[in-house]
């Protein structure tokens, strides 16, 4: 059945991504109607989770937000799908990597790197975008597809300009094996945890929320510097990626500061760019039994 799939969709998912970018953006323009208009694709939880973020704003803006996410959580699915075919030129001409010079500077000091981000414009652009400027080797930690022949191909689009990925559940190890490379490895970190009894509950937009410490504990643990990556849309089809240093030296930091640091930051750029952050995502749909909130 999942080779069926493949075999149907396949062929269509080529086709979009070989078109040119002109033609991606009409077509994602039809699929908002399709995703907004005709399916209401998880509307509640987009609703309910930006009421929930902006008590201070009214149903109107509201409104207006909403359809603005949906305009550009599908440009987010064309983007995707264009990595399966785009080249080098395109990469280069359409992600812009900021900061360069500081990144450089922690590689010259033979250092490698965690980088924490969350799902705030396209990260999938970002990975190339690094991997093509700057000098540690990427590491890009993912959760493989359920879909053997799907997992191959997209596999194949993240890996191909030198990125390396590997499956979260072998994050830790990886990054012990890899120890003699200057390495950058990546995490999106603002998912729910699992197992929810791990996690370590914070206030973040405006609401009592999980939050996952696993990248904390691994810079913690090898002393790697954490570097935050907000990946910021210029216009439609063109980002900076912007690099922020939020630790050199995690093993001196006290207990949560570097995951309270992130989410700060990474809350900063919601209210920054908030159309362009994963509101189609059950963050909360976990509550707090017994718990401590860190502030």
């Amino acid at each position: 059945m999942q080779a069926l799939a493949f075999y149907i969709l396949y062929p269509l998912i080529l086709l979009v991504s070989l078109s040119p970018f002109w033609l991606l953006y009409k077509i994602s323009d039809g699929l908002y109607v399709i995703v907004y208009r005709l399916v209401g694709y998880r509307k509640s939880v987009v609703v309910t989770n930006l009421r929930n973020a902006f008590p201070e704003r009214s149903e109107a803006e509201i409104s207006v937000l909403t359809k603005k996410f949906y305009r550009y959580l599908c440009d987010l699915v064309m983007e995707s799908l264009k990595t399966i075919t785009w080249d080098e030129q395109q990469v280069r001409s359409r992600v812009t990597m900021k900061n360069v010079e500081m990144l450089d500077a922690l590689h010259e000091q033979g250092k490698s790197i965690v980088i924490v981000m969350g799902h705030l414009g396209n990260w999938e652009w970002a990975g190339p975008g690094f991997s093509l400027n700057c000098k540690h080797q990427l590491y890009v930690v993912y959760r493989p597809l359920i879909n053997p022949y799907f997992e191959k191909v997209f596999s194949r689009s993240r890996t191909k300009f030198s990125t390396q990925i590997v499956a979260k559940s072998n994050t830790l190890r990886s990054m012990v094996a890899n120890r003699k490379t200057i390495s950058a490895t990546a995490l999106i970190a603002d998912q729910a945890p699992h197992p929810i009894n791990s996690a370590v509950w914070i206030d973040f937009l405006n609401q009592d929320t999980p939050v996952f410490i696993g990248p904390e504990k691994i810079a913690k643990k090898l002393n790697y510097p954490v570097v935050y990556m907000q990946v910021e849309r210029v216009k439609r089809g063109y980002y900076e990626v912007h690099p922020t240093l939020l630790s050199e030296f995690p093993k001196e930091t006290a207990d949560l500061e570097i995951t309270l640091a992130f989410n700060k930051i990474l809350e900063e750029g919601i209210h920054k760019y908030p159309e362009t952050w994963l509101w189609s995502h059950k963050r909360w749909k976990h509550k707090r039994s017994t718990a401590s909130t860190a502030s």
